[in-house]
């Protein structure tokens, strides 16, 4: 239960601070007073968005807190361990607004608000004014029906294999576009293909060409510059080889003579050795040189190929070779498409089988709930005024002819929450046959039959806080009376926090608060102040007969509250 709320600069409210009991609190004030103003701030520390228009003037931030007992919950508790948030039964859900954005806290420690609405999603069932209203809208009804924790762990089941049926149908989609898409393209990769293989392509060729060519097409200057060579080193005008025996021997005599000749004496002879060696390798070298006009003419040939094929594809020879790769590729997954389709064909098949077990599990699973559900609704329906009620939940099968799966001999269309339209269905007059909620239900019964359905969740989800924002719309007199005393009822398993401006719900309060508007220091600001149980009857008289309260009202008031205190 909320044991406290803090405000802080939050609208009209500059500071308050209002501790709640168990049972139920109820909220009175008149009209703009700032009673949703205090359900607002509720919002902001459940992890709502935060408005920065709601930053009081002249202030620097906004503060929410509430102090929640909550005991020993699992599922908090794994929800904060995840988040290196320390668990207490006493829970502070704080939040901070600037113009710049909003903070969270869970216990002093900073959170993101992802986490902090997982937390409050646990903690709190708020109900807005105008929440009953979803309850016209066909699409909502499946989520009533799915709040029961009974369908968690068989929507998980269902929704694994819708998913993966669905990755299987777009894989398919995917290969049979691929299909379409190569088709248009498989003329022009076979003859790629043939192109490529013919070329016999390989990475290192254009240098090894280029190398081979710039020898055969330079042959006849190296073998001229060969003989040159040669005719140096034996020949009978020019002879190196001579002068520097001549030179070694006019040194051997100046070193006998002068020792700083040795050093040189060393290199001439060193130098005489090298070049009678390069001489030597020169004359072996010419004998191999190669004059072929024909290779010649076929390197150049195949350089030209392979730069025409380079310009063709706008690539160099090495990604060449990988494009060739991918063609094969192409080429074989399209002699195969047939096959793979039928693979995938038949997972999808199996898997349409088992999805069917699961959404068949899901539809029995919904049924079953719905009718129980019915009965407890027109159960509740009865004690809020409406006797003769009939009230149904129809689960129908979501019949289309392109459908995933087929049920009873027909095709049915899967979405990600099943293969089910869920409707709710109602009459509140005798003799007359339910007909859809949408249709027929005035303001009032949609208040009840959402009334009804929050006090069966409740039970069922075990919240510890509910919060209603005039649920009591559309509905007075002895009506309100009974819709009070389903809240009451109701209080006994989970605290209720209601705003309502009904004196039949408010006389049935554990606890009253009065909402109102004062000035200070010149300006506008809301309070919230606990009604003692004289005050409690001054306001529930004043939510009968006005601003003039008169001794028939008060007297009126006490009646009513004894009343309702004893058979509660």
């Amino acid at each position: 239960m909320i044991k406290s709320l803090y405000i802080k600069d939050f609208a009209l409210i500059d500071e308050l601070e209002v501790e709640f009991g168990k049972g139920l609190n109820i909220l009175t004030g008149q009209t703009g007073a700032g009673k949703s103003i205090v359900v607002g701030a509720l919002n902001m520390i459940l992890g709502e968005r935060a408005d920065t228009e709601l930053l009081r003037q002249g202030a620097d931030k906004a503060i929410t807190e509430g102090i929640i007992h909550i005991g020993e919950m699992p599922a908090i508790r794994s929800i904060l361990q995840d988040n290196s948030v320390d668990y207490a039964q006493d829970l502070i859900l704080r939040r901070e607004i600037r113009e710049s954005g909003s903070r969270a806290f869970i216990n002093d420690t900073p959170v993101t608000i992802t986490v902090l609405r997982e937390v409050g999603n646990y903690l709190v069932d708020l109900h807005g004014q105008h929440d009953h209203q979803l309850l016209l809208k066909e699409e909502n009804h499946r989520g009533v029906i799915d709040g029961f924790e009974e369908i968690a762990p068989l929507k998980k089941a269902y929704q694994n294999s819708y998913n993966e049926m669905g990755e299987l149908k777009r894989e398919l989609k995917k290969l049979r576009k691929r299909e379409d898409e190569l088709q248009e393209k498989l003329e022009l990769y076979r003859f790629q293909n043939q192109e490529l293989e013919d070329a016999d392509l390989d990475p290192n060729e254009e240098d090894e060409l280029e190398a081979e060519l710039k020898l055969l097409d330079n042959a006849e200057d190296l073998d001229q510059k060969a003989a040159a060579i040669v005719e140096m080193g034996s020949g009978d005008d020019i002879n190196v080889m001579e002068l520097l025996n001549q030179i070694k021997l006019h040194l051997e005599d100046m070193a006998r003579i002068e020792e700083e000749f040795e050093s040189y004496l060393a290199e001439v002879s060193t130098a005489r050795i090298s070049i009678q060696e390069m001489i030597n390798f020169t004359e072996r070298y010419r004998a191999g040189i190669e004059f072929n006009p024909q290779r010649l003419e076929e390197l150049r040939n195949r350089l030209s190929e392979l730069n025409r094929l380079r310009k063709k594809y706008n690539r160099g020879i090495p990604d060449l070779i990988e494009y060739h790769h991918e063609i094969r590729k192409e080429l074989s997954l399209a002699e195969n498409f047939d096959l793979e389709i039928e693979k995938l064909e038949k997972k999808i098949s199996m898997k349409a089988q088992e999805l069917a077990e699961q959404a068949k599990k899901l539809h029995n699973k919904r049924k079953d709930i719905g009718e129980k559900l019915s009965s407890d609704i027109v159960d509740e329906l009865t004690k809020m005024g409406i006797p003769n009620g009939q009230f149904r939940v129809r689960v129908d099968w979501l019949f289309y002819e392109n459908g995933w799966i087929e049920i009873e001999g027909r095709a049915v269309e899967c979405t990600e929450h099943g293969c089910d339209e869920v409707s709710l269905y109602i009459s509140t007059n005798k003799g007359e046959e339910p007909k859809p909620l949408a249709k027929i239900a005035s303001g009032g019964e949609i208040s009840r039959v959402m009334l009804a359905l929050k006090s069966i969740l409740a039970k069922e989800q075990s919240l510890p806080v509910m919060i209603f924002d005039e649920i009591d719309n559309g509905i007075s007199g002895q009506i309100s009376e009974k819709v009070g005393r389903s809240m009451r009822r109701l209080s006994e398993s989970c605290q209720i926090i209601a705003i309502t401006h009904q004196p039949q719900i408010a006389s049935q309060a554990h606890h009253h608060y009065k909402v109102e508007k004062m000035e200070k220091d010149g300006r506008t600001v809301s309070r919230i102040n606990p009604l003692s149980n004289k005050q409690h009857v001054q306001e529930v008289a004043s939510l009968m007969s006005g601003e003039d309260i008169t001794d028939a009202a008060l007297k009126s008031a006490e009646e009513l509250i004894e009343k309702n205190t004893f058979r509660n």
